[in-house]
C-alpha cells in the first residue's frame, strides 16, 4: 500500500523541528522510516534538551534561541510541536523565511490566527503549509471513504476517541500542565477531540451548527466533552476525553449497515456490517507507525507541488485544515470556552 506514495525523486528534505516531546519522537521515528527527510536542525528552550534529541536522532545543529535557528538553521522544513498557544507565531516567522510548515493538530486557536496565515501563504506561494491531522492519512481512512460511497443511505454517525492523560494526575493534584492550560489552548477538544472532528468534516463535510457539551476540570479546561455536528439530514455525535478512557467503537451508520471503527483517532481496525450483522474487515490491520503515511504524503507534496495530483490533494488538506480550524472554534464559542489572549 505504501508504495503509492513513493517517488522516485529521492532528494531529501531538510527537516527542523520546535517541540522534543514524544509526539516529535514519534514523527521523527516516522521520517526515518520514510527515507525522504534528513532531520538536520532541532530548536528546544534548552540547549541541553536541543543537543540531547539531536544526539539521539542525527541532527546536525541546535539552537535556543528562535531567531537564530530561523536565520541560521540549516533546513527547508520545519515540524512544529510546541504548546498549541504557541503554533501561530512559529509557523508566521517560518512561512516569512520561506520554510514549509508542518503544524501538529490543532494548527491555530481560532479563525482570525488561520485567516491571517492563509494570507501569509498567499504572500509566499512557494510555502507549502500542513496540519498534521495523522488519521485522515492513513489506509484505512481511504478504506471508510470507499465503503462510505457504497452506501444506499447515510443517517450519521459517532466518533469516540478518549484516552486517559497521564498529566491529569499533576491536575488532581493541584498543577498546571500545557495540556490542561487555558494560557496555552489546552483541553480535550483541542488534543484529542481534533480527530473526531477532522473525522467528520473530511468525510461529510462543514455541518450547518456546532455545539459543545464539556466537563470543565479545576484548570478551566474542557477535560471530555460531547459535540453534536448537525447535518442537513442527520447528526454526528463526537465524544473525547482526557480524563477517562473508553473502549467503544466509532460508527458510520447506514440503512441497516454500519462502518465500524476500533476508534475515531487511531483507526487501526475497519470493520463493516451488512443487514444480517455480518461483520467483514475493509482497509487493513497495522502495527506501523501511524505518523508514516502522512509524512510520505507531505513528502510527496513538497517534493513535486506543481504534479496535478499533489496539487489536488494539497488543495484538499489545506481546506480541511480551514474547516476544522472553523468547526473547532464554532464548539468553543458555543461552551463559552476562552483561551488566554483571546
Amino acid at each position: 500500500m505504501l508504495k503509492f506514495y513513493l517517488r522516485r525523486d529521492k532528494k531529501m528534505i531538510k527537516l527542523g523541528i520546535i517541540g522534543t516531546n514524544w509526539i516529535t519522537q514519534q514523527f521523527i521515528d516516522a521520517i526515518k522510516e520514510s527515507k525522504r527527510y534528513q532531520l538536520t536542525s532541532v530548536y528546544s528552550r534548552h540547549l541541553d534538551t536541543a543537543k540531547s534529541f539531536a544526539d539521539h536522532n542525527g541532527a546536525t545543529e541546535t539552537f535556543d534561541d528562535l531567531k537564530t535557528f530561523f536565520n541560521e538553521g540549516d533546513f527547508d522544513t520545519l515540524y512544529i510541536a510546541s504548546p498549541n498557544s504557541l503554533h501561530f507565531d512559529q509557523a508566521k516567522q517560518a512561512i516569512d523565511h520561506e520554510k514549509n510548515v508542518i503544524v501538529e493538530k490543532p494548527a491555530f486557536m481560532n479563525v482570525d490566527q488561520m485567516d491571517q496565515i492563509q494570507a501569509l501563504l498567499k504572500e509566499h506561494p512557494t510555502v507549502s503549509y500542513f496540519e498534521a491531522a495523522r488519521n485522515i492519512h492513513t489506509p484505512n481512512f481511504r478504506a471508510i471513504s470507499e465503503k462510505l460511497a457504497d452506501l444506499k443511505l447515510v443517517q450519521g454517525a459517532e466518533f469516540t476517541y478518549s484516552k486517559y492523560s497521564s498529566r491529569y494526575d499533576k491536575v488532581l493534584a493541584g498543577e498546571e500542565p500545557n495540556v490542561f492550560s487555558l494560557k496555552f489552548a489546552g483541553g480535550a477538544l483541542q488534543d484529542l477531540g481534533v480527530y473526531t472532528v477532522y473525522d467528520a468534516v473530511t468525510l461529510f463535510g462543514l455541518p450547518t451548527a456546532a455545539t459543545y457539551y464539556p466537563q470543565l476540570v479545576s484548570t478551566g479546561v474542557d477535560g471530555k466533552g460531547t459535540a453534536i455536528l448537525s447535518y442537513p439530514n442527520y447528526n454526528v455525535t463526537l465524544n473525547f476525553s482526557k480524563i477517562s478512557n473508553s473502549y467503544m467503537t466509532s460508527e458510520i451508520y447506514g440503512l441497516k449497515d454500519v462502518i465500524e471503527l476500533d476508534d475515531a483517532g487511531e483507526i487501526q481496525r475497519v470493520n463493516y456490517i451488512d443487514a444480517k450483522g455480518q461483520r467483514s474487515p475493509i482497509g487493513e490491520q497495522t502495527d506501523q507507525n501511524p505518523m508514516l503515511p502522512e509524512a510520505l504524503d507531505f513528502a510527496r507534496v513538497i517534493s513535486d507541488p506543481d504534479n496535478a495530483k499533489n496539487k489536488q490533494d494539497y488543495d484538499r488538506w489545506l481546506k480541511l485544515s480551514v474547516g476544522v480550524n472553523r468547526v473547532l472554534f464554532d464548539l468553543r464559542k458555543s461552551a463559552h470556552i476562552k483561551f488566554e489572549g483571546e
